[in-house]
């Protein structure tokens, strides 16, 4: 197969402290030769750096969520530059807005969000962007801050959504939630999007596909994600394979995966 590149995973997650070295060889093994590894909280920042320096192919990205708001405070905008000009990570993220949690503050994830936002353009770098059940909110952001460049992860949007972001120079990234036999909505959105605006992605160690139910998920499952997001599209896992892969490393500044 054709190499893989798992476009979001939070290998850093204490979920992986027993088994990380045999989760990367897993992946390596199953042809995932590149993890981008979002950061959700400045407290987290340097576990992820340290993880990502354990082995080769694994990218940094720092953020600031909006499901950890209770976690922030407004010096980690300044920390979060600072740590951007000094470590030079692929993205700025994972960040964003969620809408399904009850009693998260709009008003301070808009904060912390436009605030990242103005840091990638300062910085050039892509963003990484959570947006549950705030996908017009979080284009409207993108529109007002200008000149940005990401991806919004794990998907659920629309056609007509997606048709915006892909305006905006945003990517799209799909997972296990598009392995599972009832998601219609998101199975047409595979069929009729661009594959230049596609990422491949697990979230691990969240979203498992449908084959791991209920379990822990890893970046080796990214191979059962490709085979049905290739038939989905009618085309070849290989034709999958290269094409999110070249949009990753496009979109990351990744160097050549190399099998």
């Amino acid at each position: 197969m054709t190499v893989l590149i798992d476009s979001h995973c939070h290998l850093d997650a204490g979920e992986f402290d027993r088994d990380r070295e045999q989760v990367i060889a897993r992946a390596r093994a199953a042809s995932v030769v590149a993890q981008v590894v979002p950061a959700i909280t400045a407290a987290s920042w340097p576990k992820l750096r340290q993880v990502c320096q354990q082995a080769p192919g694994l990218f940094p990205a720092y953020g600031l969520h909006p499901v950890f708001l209770q976690e922030h405070e407004p010096e980690h905008l300044v920390q979060l530059g600072e740590w951007i000009e000094r470590e030079r990570p692929c993205a700025i993220g994972e960040c964003g807005l969620d809408f399904f949690i009850d009693g998260l503050d709009r008003e301070r994830q808009q904060h912390y969000f436009v605030g990242q936002l103005q840091l990638a353009r300062r910085f050039d770098l892509p963003v990484i962007v959570h947006a549950r059940r705030a996908v017009d909110a979080v284009i409207a952001a993108i529109r007002r801050v200008g000149g940005l460049r990401g991806v919004v992860h794990s998907f659920s949007g629309s056609l007509q959504q997606a048709a915006q972001l892909h305006e905006q120079g945003f990517l799209l990234g799909l997972g296990g939630p598009a392995t599972y036999e009832r998601a219609q909505r998101l199975h047409r959105l595979v069929r009729e999007m661009p594959l230049a605006q596609l990422l491949l992605e697990t979230d691990a160690p969240d979203q498992p596909d449908a084959g791991i139910r209920g379990q822990r998920n890893e970046p080796a499952r990214l191979r059962e994600i490709a085979v049905h997001v290739a038939g989905l599209r009618g085309i070849t896992v290989e034709q999958l394979a290269a094409a999110t892969a070249a949009n990753a490393q496009r979109l990351f500044g990744l160097p050549a995966a190399d099998g």
